[in-house]
């Protein structure tokens, strides 16, 4: 069983529902095209096309971030469709600042199945303030960024007046 294999299947009423555009981000196609008719990659692929290094990708293997890889019959591992995908998800929750040690509880929850949904909306919902409180810095920050800017350009703009 892969990683989002359990994920919640979307009722009629959900599905209808317009996705906000993080998630169509998230599920439109990759930056680099899959190849058509294709749900096998070698780890080479895979590190190209996410831009991790194969060592990362063993790693996330080792630690339990990723599923269970395919191996073929000499020992290489073999990605799929679905493995992208995941990785995708890790990516967007690395960009986010969660730490290993929740994706890999998230992930662990995943494969654990529906039973736990509630304890990954509490992961998530948790994960999603302290993301809310960077951001509320950030803001804070750039604000001062554009006052002492703009402190300058009218210091420059009153300097060529005379």
């Amino acid at each position: 069983m892969t990683v989002t294999q359990s994920e919640p299947v979307t009722s009629g009423a959900t599905a209808t529902r317009e996705l906000p555009a993080a998630v169509r981000d998230c599920r439109a196609a990759p930056p680099h095209p899959r190849p058509a008719g294709r749900d096998q990659y070698t780890i080479s692929e895979v590190a190209e096309h996410t831009g991790l290094s194969a060592h990362t990708l063993r790693w996330y293997e080792r630690i339990g971030l990723m599923p269970h890889v395919d191996r073929t019959h000499t020992g290489q591992r073999r990605f799929t469709n679905r493995d992208l995908d995941w990785l995708s998800l890790v990516a967007k929750l690395r960009l986010t600042g969660m730490p290993v040690a929740d994706m890999v509880r998230y992930a662990e929850l995943v494969r654990a199945g529906a039973c736990t949904f509630a304890e990954r909306q509490q992961l998530l919902t948790a994960h999603r303030e302290d993301v809310r409180q960077r951001v509320a810095e950030l803001q804070s920050t750039l604000d001062v960024l554009d006052y002492k800017i703009e402190i300058y350009a009218d210091a420059q703009r009153a300097s060529e007046r005379f």
